[in-house]
């Protein structure tokens, strides 16, 4: 579903107002969270797709890293997931969804998370996620609103997942494309965000299925600012150019476009490519953290030195909340 869509069902809902209640699905952040106490917060989300990849195993490690991203996207430590599972017993052998649910547990054990039971429907397609629990103190928690003034944009992935696992539906990705975008979304952002939790974060956000510029526009609508992209910076996964080039985009990226086509304002040397790469959805991305700019290089050094292919893509400046500069 496009953001537009959502954003209109959404608008429909009942709003649900308490004064522990600190993130609601009223709002454009990334996970609920209510306060238990002054020093302890729960913070829950949900997330469950059908498969990208062919493997049984490596989707269900997939779709639990890509759930566990909200957690880490606000500040918070995972607790517990419960499987969310759908699958057609009667055509597909059941050693698949084993190996699924397999990927999805080994995936919660290494994010240092407990699972605590599921539940599982007949369905004409296999689907499989989490909804995952975990615990922040109120003092520590992570937005997508608050990003400043003078703040750098850090991404901690590089992004393209839409447009490989698109392009290998048709065989027509390398496999060594293939391989470094699934070595991408199975990894946990844990890592990243026990870098960030050593700064001064201001906004954070994963980002997922409204692409890079999505979140991006989220954060800076929220936030009551400009942002501005340098799309040289942003980190693209091996081939990614060369398949946009070619046509071979995932629709949900046009989506994205279109939802925030008036927001954008593009230098005229960016090319329908990389205006497609830059909407292109992720699954299971990277964080999107705003950072006073006095850190922003150490940030960047120690997330290389911890494994993680990060940059710094861009700024925050004043001007019209929601809108984002792309050079």
């Amino acid at each position: 579903m496009g953001p537009g869509a959502l954003k209109n069902i959404l608008s429909d809902l009942p709003q649900f107002e308490h004064p522990d209640l600190l993130v609601s699905g009223s709002g454009m952040d990334d996970a609920g969270v209510i306060r238990l106490d002054n020093n302890v917060a729960l913070v829950q989300t949900l997330d469950f797709f059908t498969p990208i990849v062919d493997e049984p195993y490596i989707f269900g490690q997939i779709a639990a890293a890509n759930a566990f991203s909200d957690i880490y996207a606000m500040g918070a430590r995972p607790l517990t997931a419960l499987n969310i599972t759908s699958f057609p017993t009667c055509s597909l052998d059941l050693e698949i969804l084993r190996d699924i649910l397999k990927g999805g547990a080994d995936k919660i054990k290494e994010a240092g998370a407990l699972l605590v039971g599921g539940h599982t429907v007949e369905d004409k397609e296999p689907k499989y996620g989490l909804a995952v629990t975990g615990v922040v103190d109120p003092k520590d928690l992570l937005r997508n609103d608050c990003a400043r003034d003078g703040d750098v944009l850090v991404l901690t992935k590089p992004i393209g997942t839409g447009i490989i696992t698109t392009a290998a539906k048709g065989d027509l990705a390398p496999s060594s494309a293939l391989d470094e975008a699934v070595k991408s979304m199975v990894k946990l952002n844990k890592t990243a965000a026990e870098v960030l939790a050593k700064f001064q974060v201001n906004a954070c956000t994963d980002i997922t299925g409204f692409g890079l510029l999505g979140h991006a526009y989220e954060m800076a609508l929220g936030s009551g600012v400009t942002m501005i992209i340098n799309s040289s910076r942003v980190p693209l996964l091996k081939n990614v150019s060369q398949l946009a080039g070619m046509g071979l985009v995932p629709a949900g990226a046009r989506r994205n476009l279109e939802f925030i086509e008036e927001q954008v304002e593009w230098e005229v040397e960016i090319t329908p490519e990389m205006r497609d790469i830059l909407n292109d959805p992720q699954t299971s991305g990277g964080l999107l953290a705003a950072v006073p700019a006095a850190d922003a290089d150490e940030i960047v050094s120690q997330l290389h030195r911890n494994g993680e292919t990060a940059a710094a893509v861009g700024r925050v400046i004043r001007g019209r909340p929601g809108c984002i500069k792309v050079k």
